[in-house]
């Protein structure tokens, strides 16, 4: 594992990476989803597409990489963006697994690829409309604990930073970054999956005038058991562009 500092709004971001493959000349960096880390997508992906050099990135906040700052998906584009600078490379290909989707599609690769992106903003059940509105509520009496008993798993154990940056991106619509996208797009979907639903990877694709939407079998980490067939498909759709 390597690590590079780098500044974004003038504070500093050590960043912890992997590269897999790294005498090769064509890039694919891999971002991870919310709460995640680069480890499971290197568990994925790091023994195919042997003719990419791979980045794996932890991004800020998450794995071995620190995050102090209160942030927006935008800054995370920024901060990868920097990163990228700093290690003077450009990549072909921008995979990101959910969170890491939105990511991925700032950065303006030639191809992307979108595994069970987040980015459409989902009706939300009513259990989760009562815990918001309970919170709203009791929130101007002192009684910030009931938020604490509410908060999702997603954010248990996080930072102040951390859990202020997820109120940030947690429903976030990406719409308009989908469609101003001009990347050749890989749209790869889990069937079952309930944190990123299948009809908002229809949504994504159909909002991306250069895409492909392949729905798979499996929840929302599916792309651990079609890696093979997403890297074949990488391989045919996206290996002459440059």
């Amino acid at each position: 594992m390597a690590s590079k500092e780098i500044r974004y709004n003038n504070k500093p971001f050590q960043l912890a990476y992997e590269l897999v493959n790294p005498t090769q000349e064509k890039v694919l960096l891999v971002l991870h989803g919310w709460g995640s880390n680069k480890e499971i997508m290197k568990q994925a992906f790091g023994k195919t597409l042997p003719q990419y050099k791979h980045i794996y990135l932890d991004l800020p906040g998450f794995g071995k990489s620190s995050n102090e700052s209160i942030l927006t998906t935008e800054d995370y584009g920024h901060i990868v963006a920097l990163f990228l600078e700093a290690l003077d490379v450009k990549p072909t290909i921008a995979m990101g697994h959910s969170f890491g989707g939105k990511v991925s599609t700032l950065l303006n690769t030639p191809c992307l690829v979108l595994l069970s992106s987040a980015g459409v903003v989902t009706e939300k059940p009513w259990s989760i409309k009562l815990k918001i509105a309970t919170v709203k509520f009791l929130k101007p009496l002192g009684m910030t604990f009931i938020r604490d008993i509410f908060k999702s798993k997603d954010v248990e154990n996080m930072s102040h930073e951390m859990y202020e940056t997820f109120k940030n991106v947690v429903d976030e619509d990406f719409e308009d970054s989908f469609a101003k996208s001009n990347a050749k797009t890989l749209c790869f979907w889990g069937k079952e999956d309930t944190a990123t639903p299948l009809y908002t990877g229809e949504k994504i694709a159909g909002l991306i005038a250069n895409s492909e939407f392949y729905p798979l079998d499996g929840d929302h980490f599916f792309f651990l058991q079609h890696k093979d067939f997403i890297a074949q498909t990488i391989t045919e759709q996206c290996e002459e562009i440059h």
